[in-house]
């Protein structure tokens, strides 16, 4: 069933009515806490939006990487088994490619605005 608005856009809506109309008539804590919900509703958004897409990617690198198949918590839960006993090792290129490739996607969810993100991103295109 797909009705409108979805979850998505009512989210949007309330992000967007908080942060342009209500937050210049508030003031003081209230308009802080109004803020950190206009921030939270923006991660949910983009929770919405990129969590898909970076778990598909995640659980495809784990293929890869440990040459097995399963739900993505199975996977993370191997590679976690792996990286305890020694099977992978801490400097292992596609384990160190995989993690920071899976924290940038977290990154670009939770604080897409975060500098260091930015310049990491910056630099991933260069290479």
């Amino acid at each position: 069933m797909h009705e409108r608005p979805d979850a998505l856009e009512l989210i949007t809506a309330v992000r967007e009515f908080l942060s342009e109309h209500a937050m210049n008539e508030l003031e003081g804590r209230t308009r802080f806490h109004a803020r950190v919900a206009v921030n939270a509703l923006g991660i949910v958004e983009r929770e919405l939006t990129l969590r898909g897409p970076a778990c598909e990617r995640e659980a495809a690198r784990l293929r890869d990487l440990l040459g097995t198949e399963g739900e993505l918590d199975e996977q993370v839960a191997e590679l976690s088994k792996r990286i305890r006993s020694g099977e992978l090792a801490d400097d292992d290129e596609a384990l160190l490619e995989h993690l920071w490739s899976t924290a940038l996607d977290k990154l670009a969810i939770d604080q897409p605005g975060y500098a260091a993100y930015q310049r990491a991103l910056e630099q991933r295109e260069k290479r």
